[in-house]
């Protein structure tokens, strides 16, 4: 067996991966210790992605509406729509919605497809809802968008600065690097209004107030110009700064101000501030938390006017740094797969257009930029956009205000979808829906956060009828008449187009560039190892600007809005460690699903018992926008009056989750990024008079209806977890056929059911009004077990059976009480030893700072 290098289809660090396959649809995943992104570690999703190959739900036939179509008449009937309507409305009467799950050179086919061929702007990716204020922010201050740190620089770094970023959960690998170098000796400072596990293991935690990041960044400006660090020199040599700037930093900026705004301890700002001003090697990483705002813009700025005017930028460990969120949205930025990107980094300025329509020979190129997201789908549902394609995402669940997202894809004459997944909640709006390849089946490549461009590769042939992207966007572009342009035979055909345009009348004046990396043939495309493009940015202290300096952006805190009668609290949103965007992959793999098996809405215990809600029980959370059911969860982690809810539950997996229809469909004015992470909110509790779960072989029958159904993934079957105000029997409808057994006890309420067939467990129905319920894992075993025990509606084996608790490192599948237990029995004092004894935290170490408190709470008890 030969493994075959390839990159994780995951987050932005690009991680490299070495598959085996072991069978049919069957491999082996182990991290490639070549890789520079990962160095041989994969985090708890990428250990995992060999469980997420299977066929099962997947997509192998073109449909037009609910019937199978060929290839010829599906494609037929997507070019001609858009032709038409083009023809009848204009060119930007269509759009395509593309995603940071494609390749490069998918990315590539469709941004030149709809820019330099239909004419216009209107492509845009669900990266816009990730980092475009990034690169809003990258371009105001360097005037491209370049992140200019690598992974490097962690390592170099005397002071980490992490601002909106849960690293330990949505970056595992980066966060290994990081807590390798504060081993050695430097310090960790997270900025979030959340006690996340990332902050339990830092030297420094602000649990800022939510929108605050302006006047904090402005207020540490202004203490290192105070405290004599700024660094003159490099200002007056490459930095321009406007006439106004310092005036506008200097109003609210002292520490007294700084710390009412931001709701911090003036102690622990001032403490923040004087590490910062003392530590030149200091790399500030940020994330959503910065980006996701209606500010998101300006809170970039705020952190790169720092870096600039303190000389921390282009040296070793020195740097500001953006860490994106999927796989390829770097990928996506470098082609133009932004509305406000026209190709290779370059704007819409009249030079560029007519030099990239020269370079594609195209008949016509777009004028101005697209329309990014939320006013796309509000394009759609006021009728001016009339044929929509959708590649790869799913915009109906992660789109905000995904109500109204949903009405106007229902109200589109024209809507394709191309996904690998057969039904999901977009692909129920699409007239026509087109079989994508998925990871294992891709070939291309992909850019991760510090630059680095790896392969994808091919593990298993297609399935069904299944497609590459980039093959299906050259196929329609073909039948609109376009075939020269589009003559493609493989990926690496597009691959050298894209490094010729990236050098194309380049005379430095962009410092992305390919050059070099073109040549060679097919071979050499198949050899490519990972390379990081543009060397080290700005060490010269050139930047690419027409005067070839940066820029300090003059950035004020926006007046932050008290709470409303309505809506007294402040709902934020975010990723949990095991899941993945909508879960269409990690949510077939068993081992995931467990960690947080349930969409939970944190809150704090203060407001909780406030307002009724119990640790546990069902709350309502509601915003002018739509609600939705979550189970609660009290924790002090929570600043008081805020929520924080996950946003990977969809209708296929939840009755509850659906996290989209709560934000507010408002952007940033300069990025055009939505604001996820401070949307007015309210909460209620929801009673109900029995709860449940159901496990069952397979698929159950019928879904189960109640007021609560979340479905989990398990071994050879699935749980769905159950709760209700109506009558539970209805249930029963789901349970398939077979030799039944079934208790009651009238007393609690509670029914157990448990369905054989053939001597083996088909089905189990756990339902109670007030008793308790049995641990699921014992019973979810049993599945796969040839023979039934005879305590099965006792759900726990025969004589004392161990229950391992909820799943805490779920790249060994290890449970809370059998880490508690080991930590007893053997006296273990560090994360270390629990490492050596049972394993826990040795592959990915996002469990670790779960296991640091754990050894607290331990040490506390046994004193």
């Amino acid at each position: 067996m030969t493994s075959i290098p390839t990159t994780c289809a995951y987050c932005g660090v690009g991680c490299g991966i070495r598959a085996t396959v072991t069978g049919e649809r069957q491999v082996r995943i182990e991290g490639d210790p070549d890789h520079p992104a990962n160095r041989g570690r994969l985090c708890s999703k990428g250990t995992h992605l060999g469980e997420t190959v299977g066929l099962e739900g997947r997509l192998l036939h073109p449909m037009i509406g609910k019937r199978r179509a060929t290839w010829e008449r599906a494609l037929d009937l997507v070019a001609r729509r858009f032709r038409d309507t083009i023809a009848r409305h204009g060119p930007d009467s269509v759009a395509f919605y593309v995603s940071g799950q494609l390749l490069t050179e998918d990315y590539y086919v469709a941004n030149k497809l709809m820019k330099g061929f239909i004419g216009s702007a209107n492509i845009d990716t669900n990266s816009r809802l990730c980092m475009s204020s990034a690169v809003a922010g990258h371009i105001r201050a360097f005037g491209e968008d370049v992140v200019p740190a690598t992974y490097g620089d962690i390592d170099a770094a005397d002071l980490i600065v992490l601002v909106g970023s849960n690293t330990a959960w949505c970056h595992p690998i980066v966060y290994q690097r990081i807590r390798a170098r504060c081993d050695a000796g430097a310090r960790l400072v997270v900025i979030d209004p959340r006690r996340t596990e990332t902050a339990d293991e830092a030297d420094l935690h602000l649990a800022l107030r939510p929108g605050s990041d302006v006047a904090l960044m402005n207020g540490l400006l202004a203490w290192c110009r105070d405290a004599g660090v700024l660094d003159r020199a490099f200002l007056a040599d490459h930095v321009s700064v406007p006439d106004d700037f310092w005036g506008r930093i200097e109003a609210g900026s002292d520490v007294w101000s700084v710390a009412r705004t931001c709701d911090v301890p003036v102690a622990d700002l001032r403490r923040f501030y004087e590490m910062f001003a003392a530590t030149k090697r200091t790399v500030t990483l940020f994330s959503q938390g910065v980006n996701q705002s209606l500010a998101g813009t300006d809170q970039v700025n705020a952190i790169l006017n720092v870096h600039l005017a303190t000389g921390r930028i282009g040296k070793p460990g020195a740097q500001p740094f953006s860490i994106t969120g999927q796989p390829n949205a770097m990928g996506g930025r470098e082609v133009g797969g932004l509305a406000s990107t026209l190709a290779a980094h370059m704007d819409f300025a009249e030079d560029n257009r007519a030099r990239v329509q020269r370079f594609w020979a195209s008949p016509t190129i777009a004028a101005r930029p697209g329309l990014k997201a939320v006013d796309l789908f509000r394009s759609i549902g006021e009728g001016r956009i009339k044929a929509l394609w959708v590649m790869a995402t799913n915009p109906a669940v992660s789109m905000p205000d995904a109500g109204r997202v949903r009405e106007a894809l229902a109200a589109c004459p024209f809507v394709v979808v191309s996904d690998v997944m057969a039904d999901t909640d977009t692909g129920a709006f699409a007239h026509v829906r087109l079989p994508a390849a998925a990871w294992g089946e891709k070939d291309g490549t992909v850019t991760n956060s510090d630059r680095t461009i790896s392969r994808q590769r091919a593990i298993f042939p297609l399935p069904g009828e299944a497609k590459p992207d980039w093959r299906i966007v050259t196929d329609v572009a073909r039948r609109m008449g376009w075939k020269t342009a589009f003559s493609y035979d493989r990926p690496a055909d597009i691959w050298r187009e894209h490094v010729r345009l990236s050098t194309y009348q380049n005379d430095g004046a962009r410092l992305f560039t390919l050059a070099g990396r073109g040549g060679g043939g097919n071979a050499d495309y198949e050899a490519m190892t990972p390379f990081r493009w543009g060397g080290t940015p700005f060490a010269d202290g050139r930047f690419p600007t027409p005067d070839g300096r940066a820029r300090l952006a003059p950035v004020r805190q926006r007046p932050l809005a008290a709470p409303l009668k309505d809506w007294p609290l402040t709902l934020n949103t975010g990723r949990y460690r095991d899941h993945w965007h909508t879960m269409t992959r990690t949510g077939l793999a068993p081992k995931l699903a467990r960690h947080r098996d349930e969409p939970l809405v944190e809150i704090h215990p203060d407001d909780a018992a406030r307002l009724g809600i119990a640790d546990g029980g069902l709350a309502r959370v509601s915003t002018p926008q739509g609600d939705s059911l979550y189970r609660a969860r009290l924790t002090d982690a929570q600043r008081p009056g805020e929520l924080f809810v996950p946003i990977h539950w969809t209708d296929r997996t939840s009755s509850g989750g659906r996290t989209g229809l709560l934000p507010r469909p408002l952007a940033d004015p300069i990025s055009g990024q939505p604001g996820f992470k401070a949307t007015p909110a309210a909460i209620a509790a929801v009673a109900t008079i029995w709860r449940g779960f159901l496990i069952v072989a397979g698929e159950p029958r019928h879904r189960p209806e109640s007021l609560w159904t979340t479905r989990v993934a398990v071994p050879a079957g699935s749980l769905w977890e159950l709760a209700g105000d109506g009558d539970p029997s209805r249930i029963d409808a789901c349970l398939p056929t077979g030799e039944r057994i079934e208790a009651i006890d009238r007393a609690r309420g509670t029914r157990r059911i448990a369905v054989l067939a053939d001597g083996r467990l088909a089905a189990a129905l756990f339902l109670t009004e007030r008793g308790e319920l049995p641990a699921r894992d014992w019973l979810i075993a049993q599945l796969s077990e040839a023979q039934a025990a005879p305590t099965i509606l006792a759900g726990r084996a025969p004589g004392a059976g161990a229950d391992r608790g909820p799943i805490v490192c779920a790249c060994f599948d290890i449970g809370l009480n059998t880490i508690v237990a080991a930590i007893r029995d053997r006296r273990l004092m560090n994360v270390a030893a629990i490492g050596a004894a049972i394993g826990a935290g040795t592959n990915c170490g996002s469990c670790r700072p779960a296991l640091t408190r754990l050894l607290t709470q331990e040490t506390t008890h046994a004193a």
